[in-house]
C-alpha cells in the first residue's frame, strides 16, 4: 500500500493538484467559519480578558458598528487560534506527497515547535509588551489631556502587537527548518548579521503599530531571535555533515 501511494501521487496532473489544494482550502476556510461563530458566543468574556492591561480605563466607540466589528475582529482571532490545528493538518496532507520522510519528519517538528514558538510570542506580548507599552503611552495624559481609547483601535493595537510578537517567534523555527533542508547555513547568516538586523528593525517598523516604542520593543527580541537561529542553523549544519559522512 504504502509503496503504490508514491507511484499515485506523482502521476497526478497539475489540474488535479488544483482540485486538491482547492479541497484543502475549503475545508480550512470551513473550519475557521466555523471556529469564529463558535467564538462569537464567547466574545464578551474574550473582550473583557483583552481589556484586563488598561485596569478600570472607559472605552468609547465613535460610530455605531463600531463595537459590533470590533467583537467580529476579537472572533475572527479567536477563530482562527481554534481553527488551527484543521488548518495546519490540510496544509500538511497536501504538502506530505512531495516530501522525503526525513523532510516530512523535519516539518511535522517544525509545525510542533512553531505552534509553541507563536504561542509563547503571543504570550509575552500581551503579558508583557502590551501593558509596557500601555505605561509608557499613558504617562504623557495630564489635567488638560486625558486618556480615552477607542475600543476599535485598542483592539487593533493589541491584535496587531499579538500577532507581530507571534510571527517574530516563529524566526528561529523558520531557519531551523530550512538549514535542516540544506537551504541556510549557520555561518552563512553569521556573515550577514549586520543587514540581518537592519532587515529585523525594517520589519519591526513595518508591522508594529506607527511608534517608536513598539518597534524597538519588537526589533531587540528579534535580534535575539537571529541569534538563536544562527546557533540552531549551525547545530543542524553539524548533524547534517555528520549525516552526510555516515552515507559515505
Amino acid at each position: 500500500m504504502d509503496a503504490a501511494m508514491p507511484m499515485q501521487e506523482k502521476t497526478m496532473t497539475f489540474w488535479e493538484h488544483v482540485a486538491e489544494l482547492r479541497s484543502r482550502l475549503l475545508v480550512a476556510a470551513a473550519a475557521l467559519i466555523a471556529g469564529t461563530v463558535a467564538c462569537f458566543f464567547f466574545v464578551e468574556p474574550a473582550a473583557d480578558f483583552i481589556m484586563r492591561p488598561v485596569g478600570d480605563m472607559q472605552f468609547i466607540y465613535l460610530s455605531p458598528p463600531e463595537l459590533f466589528m470590533s467583537y467580529v475582529k476579537i472572533a475572527l482571532l479567536g477563530g482562527i487560534v481554534v481553527a488551527s490545528p484543521v488548518i495546519l493538518f490540510e496544509l500538511w496532507l497536501f504538502v506530505r506527497p512531495g516530501l522525503a520522510r526525513r523532510e516530512r519528519a523535519s516539518l511535522v517538528v517544525g509545525l510542533f515547535f512553531g505552534a509553541v514558538f507563536f504561542a509563547a510570542g503571543a504570550a509575552f506580548s500581551f503579558f508583557v509588551i502590551v501593558p509596557f507599552s500601555l505605561r509608557f503611552f499613558l504617562q504623557y495624559q495630564n489635567e488638560a489631556v486625558r486618556a480615552m481609547f477607542s475600543f476599535s483601535e485598542y483592539v487593533g493595537f493589541v491584535g496587531a502587537m499579538v500577532l507581530s510578537f507571534g510571527a517574530a517567534f516563529e524566526l528561529p523555527i523558520a531557519v531551523s527548518i530550512l538549514a535542516g533542508l540544506g537551504v541556510v547555513t549557520g555561518s552563512g547568516l553569521a556573515k550577514v548579521r549586520g543587514i540581518g538586523v537592519l532587515l529585523i528593525f525594517i520589519a519591526a517598523a513595518i508591522i508594529t503599530p506607527p511608534d517608536v516604542v513598539s518597534q524597538v520593543l519588537l526589533g531587540v527580541p528579534m535580534v535575539a531571535l537571529f541569534e538563536l537561529s544562527i546557533l540552531l542553523a549551525k547545530g543542524q549544519e553539524r548533524r547534517r555533515a555528520k549525516r552526510l559522512d555516515l552515507e559515505d
